[in-house]
């Protein structure tokens, strides 16, 4: 197991470091209580804080905190907790409460180490040398933690794979062909996409540009890059260009690439495939919040070896490709504990890609860019934040070198992005005044054949279509997460459909429809908001630039809902509203905003920092990055609000299969196995402050032999009729109330 955990930190200057840890991670089984413990006559013992103590004594700090953490997660590095675990005298403080040592004789289980031929070597480069900028520190431990974490894992799994021969350690992925994989894409791009291409002439040309520009800046040393594209520019395929050349020519392991939404992993994985079909089984593959949901029975496992391979690799991201949200990176890379950091060593000599980089949160983004600086100056990695609506994080760079020292830096991939948005512009934004009403806003909709609406809450999106099931408009659709996932799915597809051959099609939707969703409209109506928002909606509009051959430009027309409420009520987080506001002042500044012109969205995330001070901001992350503090850390670094449930809704579509997950969650519990299926099916819901709805029933857990049992905190199943075929989920308190 340390050799794997060596083998790990490789081309790291600490490899030494992590085999130290692995020979020591367990130090307390050769204690005699914990030999009691495997005959069964004793519980309750820490077999690890005697190991990290005497790492200690090595002056690995890194691999002391990893040692006691693999098993509890990463405490805290703070001088008093490093104290405490050094001294023997009060190295029984550091264990948790309801746990004893094994043997605080630290003397006895070294002799016995040693006996067994285990030699403790101090490491000549220790992988953390001092806390002076923390967030790049702490992503050392993290690192050296995901090496050892990993190792045990395997090393576990081996041996309860074995047989009277001996361990058996399950097949790895398939390696990193960047050669192969470029000639791959290259047939794509001239079979499938030049030759096949609905886009106009001039769409194509502004493609292609940006497919060289792409290639022509693979050779550039390994850091952090930009790449702003308009939206329809080919990004996704040119960004893997990019990522594949780069990795050929420097020798980077594997390509990881992270989207804001689940929806997004699902349609980039599909074009993915289609690229390297042929190549070998995980070639690609996709990580998600459903991907590691525990270890299941073999009889539960109906999917065959192949996706038991599969949901093994993801646990560790043992793939050349993997995709993946920025939710599974992000916080990961922030995390404390060993089932979420085992993967983070995969990251190093790798290229990460950011798709939609203006979705990640302005109040993390100084650690953020802190610790993704860390790992391409430290591991030679590459990272690319990769969007239409560039964040100008480059103007935090001396926040970020207070925690990291390379600060924040990017080199842009296309240098002539400002004439790219030229070429493709295909629409023209209308900043409308004064408000506009739903009932003047069906109106109009009933002279556009096709048109999108984006609104910023639900309760708009639900107050216009009941407004034009009045006014008893056809085709008419709703997306929004009211919506479960499948539902959403067959909605954009049908609304696909229905564009491509000329049928009437208004799509009502929230924000959803936003962020990398592949839909053509040839007008857009988008209310009012952040600049960025603005864009992602324009996107949506003229995508492919059909409109430019008949000599028009798709419109995009920005109003403001008649709301007589509170300004900071019209918008879902007080963040949006600052946005917009931010918004709104550049407005005023320059009578109208053009969202195809890069300097206005650096002038748009300048002022927007400069409001929400994030250079001089004291969060509750940053107090516990000062303390070392690394459960507090992973406990404030959220991208999304982690509390909710997952709600299995009766869609009508899908009734039979809904049926059937509701009677196995009654009979038989459900399992992995079982959420995997409901994924689909399930909408997600802020768990209430109080009691939980009557109409949210717990799903039984699955019970394993005389343990287990009792009802789910996560998992609910809707009951009473409250699954509308247009409108999604609209529980009888309203339908705002809860959902996420």
């Amino acid at each position: 197991m340390a050799n794997l955990a060596q083998s790990f930190a490789s081309e790291t200057p600490w490899v030494d470091e992590a085999h130290l840890a692995g020979l020591l991670h367990d130090l307390g089984k050769y204690a005699d209580r914990f030999q009691r413990r495997l005959r069964g006559d004793d519980s309750g013992l820490d077999h690890w804080s005697q190991g990290a103590s005497l790492a200690l004594t090595h002056r690995a700090i890194a691999a002391a905190l990893a040692i006691q953490g693999h098993h509890i997660g990463l405490q805290r590095g703070d001088k008093d907790a490093i104290k405490q675990l050094l001294n023997t005298a009060t190295l029984a403080n550091a264990v948790l409460p309801g746990l004893q040592l094994s043997d605080a004789d630290l003397g006895v289980l070294t002799t016995r180490a040693q006996a067994d031929g285990l030699q403790f070597a101090t490491p000549a480069t220790p992988c953390m040398q001092g806390w002076h900028q923390a967030v790049a520190a702490m992503l050392d431990v993290r690192l050296l933690f995901s090496c050892l974490t990993d190792a045990d894992f395997l090393d576990t799994e081996a041996h309860f794979n074995g047989d009277e021969n001996g361990k058996q350690a399950r097949a790895g992925g398939p390696e990193l062909d960047a050669t192969a994989a470029l000639a791959a894409l290259d047939r794509f791009m001239a079979d499938s996409i030049r030759k096949g291409s609905l886009a106009t002439d001039d769409v194509r040309t502004a493609r292609e540009s940006l497919w060289r520009a792409c290639g022509d800046a693979a050779s550039s040393a390994p850091g952090t890059f930009t790449l702003t594209a308009p939206t329809g520019s080919g990004k996704t395929l040119a960004m893997l260009r990019f990522a594949l050349e780069h990795a050929r020519e420097h020798g980077q392991k594997r390509i990881v690439l992270a989207v804001p939404f689940l929806t997004v992993v699902e349609q980039t994985a599909a074009i993915y495939r289609r690229v390297f079909v042929g190549f070998p089984a995980n070639f690609v593959l996709e990580h998600h919040s459903l991907a590691g949901l525990g270890e299941e029975s073999e009889r539960e496992d109906a999917e065959g070896g192949a996706s038991r391979q599969r949901r093994l690799l993801a646990e560790n991201w043992d793939a050349p490709i993997v995709l993946t949200t920025n939710v599974q990176l992000l916080e990961s890379l922030f995390s404390n504990r060993p089932s979420a950091c085992r993967k983070l060593h995969r990251l190093m000599r790798s290229v990460v890609i950011f798709d939609e980089a203006q979705s990640v949160p302005a109040t993390l983004a100084v650690p953020t860019l802190a610790a993704l600086s860390h790992l391409t100056r430290a591991y030679k990695s590459s990272v690319v934040f990769a969007t239409a609506t560039q964040p100008a994080f480059d103007t935090l760079s001396a926040s970020v070198t207070k925690h990291a020292a390379a600060g924040w830096k990017p080199s842009e991939i296309v240098t002539s992005h400002a004439e790219l948005f030229q070429k493709l512009e295909r629409i023209k934004v209308e900043w409308r005044a004064g408000n506009t009403s739903w009932q003047t806003l069906a109106h109009e909709l009933k002279t556009q054949t096709q048109a999108l609406v984006v609104c910023n809450l639900k309760r708009h999106a639900l107050a216009l279509l009941e407004t034009l099931q009045e006014n008893g408009m056809d085709g008419v659709f709703h997306l929004s997460t009211n919506l479960c996932a499948d539902h959403r799915r067959a909605v954009l597809d049908l609304v696909r459909k229905r564009l491509a051959s000329g049928q009437s099609c208004r799509l009502i939707s929230t924000q959803c429809v936003e962020a990398g969703v592949d839909v053509d409209f040839p007008v857009a109506y988008r209310a009012f908001g952040p600049l960025d928002a603005v864009a992602q909606a324009a996107g949506r509009c003229n995508r492919e630039g059909r409109l430019n051959a008949l000599g028009e430009y798709g419109r995009v027309i920005v109003f403001e809902p008649d709301d007589t409420g509170e300004a900071r009520r019209k918008y879902p987080t007080f963040a949006y509203y600052q946005a917009a506001e931010v918004t709104r002042a550049l407005l005023t500044e320059h009578g109208k905003l053009d969202i195809n012109d890069p300097a206005i969205f650096r002038k748009y995330y300048e002022n927007l920092y400069d409001v929400t001070d994030l250079a001089n901001q004291e969060s509750e992350i940053d107090k516990a990055i000062k303390e070392r503090d690394f459960v507090a850390v992973a406990h404030h670094y959220r991208l999304i609000d982690q509390n909710t449930f997952q709600l299995l809704v009766p869609w009508a579509d899908r009734w039979s299969e809904f049926k059937a997950l509701r009677d196995d969650a009654e009979h038989t519990g459900i399992s992995a196995r079982w959420m995997r299926r409901a994924q689909g099916l399930a909408v997600s819901v802020y768990k209430p402050r109080d009691a939980m709805p009557a109409w949210a029933i717990p799903a039984k857990l699955k019970q394993y032999g005389r343990t287990g049992g009792g009802v789910s905190d996560e998992w609910f199943i809707l009951e009473g009729d409250f699954y509308d075929d247009t409108l999604g989920l609209v529980p009888p308190e309203g339908p705002q109330l809860f959902i996420a």
